[in-house]
């Protein structure tokens, strides 16, 4: 299936939105959450003493589906299945300090069955979820809910087969068809903001076996409700109660008005009501990341979360975003390579870099630069892992900049460009010396340039003057360069 470039990116957001609730979650996760006007913090700690921005199981076990994602498999197919359960497993063998009581006992007993002789990871695995199923009563947790998301990026294009893959994925440790119907929902939720649809996961009820589509839509009216108070959510281990809380914390959360601020604001917002909810509060946020990132695009996601996210088996937040494109490519890289090449290759000469005019310590340059002594980069343009022009650097911000005219290239343009701006001045802050670059320097690096000299209060006109001057390459026209007019030094948004 062909997307769009912004659908590109909301594929892109999904994996990524999912990693930052959780890591946003982790802190308070059955303790005391942020209290109204309080904003959630990735400082670490919670059930599993984790570092700050380190994301828990939620996040784990959505990548080990992802990984196999990622290949193009049909996630229906017993191969994948087994693959799955065996990323499951291999996450488990490495003992990790937060793993839901259902999901522990399934995958121990799975564990010790396999390694007695038996074969055949997933049949294993889901017999193990039906037997804990018989043997207690409550059964439908949010353990298969909270993982599910990225599911839905291996079939955008066939919801029927979509639903049958989550569903599948769900049983091997949630045997109970409420798990499994939540997963189908949100999943047919998440595919339809991927294509820029309406429709939420009431869209999905036709999906579910006649008999439980009344109860559901009863669950969802009262999530959706006007006057809905979200923290009526709790507590929330309990798989409908999972996404009740996770859509009311995105429905109630109010979208801004685009006249005064960026409406992609809402994904910072909405994660924030999703962590102020309370009890479980790392997968309400992942679940509700999900499908926010769905809405936005990993282009909404601000660069500091974006950096500090990490977690099982040693990724990032780029790996993330790679798994996502991936599976929504089948399983190919671009043209180019993308997202696994090294360096991506645009045939740009070597060049030197110049000095911001305000800012010796910032250098701009292009996809061709080097010899410099950067030691952090802000990227505005597709890169590989180890692009040339990084250098010696330790640290690279990747931020999603588009150079097309067209409006649908850059929907949160007013957001990216202060975002970048921003990434530049906070690594500043830490003493950094930044290389801002583009592919060659003629639209995006300046017009960044531009931006940054906004955040540091000097006049907009002069600042598109002064780095025309010290940036000869630079395209004093466009979508973006005219992007940076609507920003000013008091335009500083709240994620509140």
């Amino acid at each position: 299936m062909r997307l769009t470039t912004a659908q590109h990116d909301r594929a892109a957001g999904v994996l990524l939105t999912t990693a930052v609730g959780d890591a946003l979650g982790v802190p308070y996760e059955f303790a005391t959450p942020p209290g109204p006007g309080e904003l959630a913090e990735m400082k670490g700690g919670g059930l599993g003493n984790l570092p700050p921005g380190e994301w828990s199981d939620d996040t784990s076990m959505a990548v080990a589906i992802a990984e196999v994602a990622a290949t193009g498999a049909d996630l229906t197919s017993d191969e994948a299945l087994d693959a799955i359960a065996e990323g499951f497993l291999r996450w488990y063998d490495g003992h990790p300090p937060d793993i839901g009581i259902q999901t522990s006992a399934v995958l121990g007993r799975t564990r010790r069955r396999l390694d007695a002789g038996e074969t055949g990871a997933a049949g294993v695995m889901r017999e193990e979820a039906e037997r804990y199923a018989r043997e207690n009563a409550h059964s439908a947790g949010n353990g298969a809910l909270m993982r599910t998301a990225g599911v839905a990026l291996a079939h955008l294009d066939d919801r029927d087969h979509l639903a049958r893959a989550a569903r599948g994925i769900a049983e091997l440790t949630h045997a109970d068809p409420l798990a499994g119907d939540a997963c189908v929902l949100w999943c047919e939720a998440i595919r339809l903001a991927v294509l820029g649809e309406a429709g939420g996961p009431h869209a999905g009820l036709d999906l579910l076996p006649d008999g439980r589509r009344s109860p559901w839509r009863g669950w969802l009216d009262d999530a959706t409700d006007d006057g809905t108070d979200p923290a009526r959510f709790r507590p929330n281990g309990f798989t409908v109660t999972a996404l009740q809380a996770a859509l009311a914390s995105v429905t109630t959360t109010p979208v801004p008005d685009a006249a005064l601020e960026p409406r992609c604001l809402h994904l910072q917002r909405a994660l924030h009501t999703a962590v102020r909810i309370g009890d479980d509060t790392d997968t309400v946020a992942a679940i509700a990341g999900g499908l926010l990132g769905a809405t936005w695009g990993a282009s909404a996601v601000p660069w500091r979360w974006r950096r500090a996210v990490h977690g099982w088996p040693g990724l990032g937040g780029r790996d993330l975003v790679a798994l996502a494109s991936l599976t929504v490519s089948g399983g190919r890289v671009d043209p180019v390579g993308w997202p696994l090449v090294d360096s991506v290759d645009y045939g740009e000469p070597a060049g030197a870099v110049v000095p911001h005019p305000y800012d010796p310590g910032v250098l701009l340059g292009t996809s061709g630069t080097t010899h410099h002594d950067a030691d952090a980069v802000v990227s505005l343009c597709r890169v590989g892992r180890h692009q040339t022009c990084f250098g010696g650097a330790t640290e690279v911000v990747e931020s999603r900049l588009v150079d097309s005219d067209g409006p649908a290239a850059n929907p949160h343009l007013d957001f990216v460009l202060l975002d970048a701006a921003d990434a530049v001045r906070g690594l500043r802050a830490e003493g950094k010396t930044v290389l801002v670059h583009c592919v060659s320097a003629h639209h995006r690096a300046p017009s960044v340039a531009v931006a940054y000299a906004v955040l540091l209060g000097h006049d907009l006109e002069q600042a598109r003057r002064d780095v025309r001057r010290v940036l000869r390459s630079t395209r004093a026209s466009g979508v973006v360069w005219d992007g940076v007019a609507e920003l000013t030094v008091e335009k500083v948004w709240s994620p509140r």
